[in-house]
């Protein structure tokens, strides 16, 4: 049975998110520099502009590529940046095929740890150790995929009761509980930022004898 997954909010697009592997791992390549709930419609979108009702990484992978950036950029874009994006998608599915037979599916499945799982998810396109932490959180939070070791491997993303990610969003109130997070942590590093630039003017003005008051 599917999951009952709320990331797009969008019932179309969540139902594919609930039912594709690759449709999920596409929405997560595409959560970045765009609110959440816009990346994870980005496969209902890709989709359906390719008279589909599932995506197929065969299909993604031989596509043209400028045919398909420009399918991307259509209005309303599937991302803000979709030329860019439209690339990244297809050397993920180009990744699949050569490695996984193009089943998204076969990343996770039969993984005999966590730490194994994040180092497959690590070595697909795109995925950066934040970005395959999040996803490993979001399968075993929403997907019940969980070999052992998956919360550690999955690292704060992998709490339970916490809400830092999409791996959390689970309606309209999580959403805004994680993007509140989220901008609550843009703040900070944005404190932090600042007071170290701070620290660091005045330690070069201290050490520098000519700019010292007279």
């Amino acid at each position: 049975m599917s999951p009952t997954i709320r990331l797009a909010q969008q019932p179309e697009a969540d139902a594919l998110l609930a039912r594709s592997p690759l449709a999920a791992l596409v929405g997560m390549l595409l959560d970045q520099q765009v609110p959440m709930e816009w990346a994870f419609s980005g496969p209902y979108t890709i989709a359906r502009r390719l008279g589909r009702d599932d995506l197929d990484a065969h299909e993604i992978a031989a596509h043209d590529p400028e045919a398909f950036a420009a399918l991307l950029s259509e209005k309303p874009a599937v991302h803000r940046y979709p030329g860019s994006m439209a690339q990244r998608v297809q050397q993920l599915c180009r990744f699949l095929v050569d490695e996984y037979g193009g089943d998204a599916s076969a990343v996770w499945s039969g993984v005999g740890s966590g730490r194994e799982l994040l180092d497959r998810l690590q070595a697909l396109p795109g995925f950066g150790k934040q970005k395959a932490q999040i996803f490993l959180a979001l399968l075993g939070k929403q997907y019940d995929v969980r070999p052992e070791g998956w919360r550690e491997a999955a690292g704060p993303y992998g709490e339970a009761g916490s809400y830092r990610s999409a791996a959390d969003i689970t309606g309209p109130e999580s959403l805004a509980r994680v993007r509140a997070f989220k901008q609550e942590a843009k703040r900070a590093a944005k404190g932090t930022k600042e007071t170290k630039t701070a620290k660091t003017a005045k330690s070069s003005k201290a050490a520098d004898p000519a700019k010292k008051p007279r």
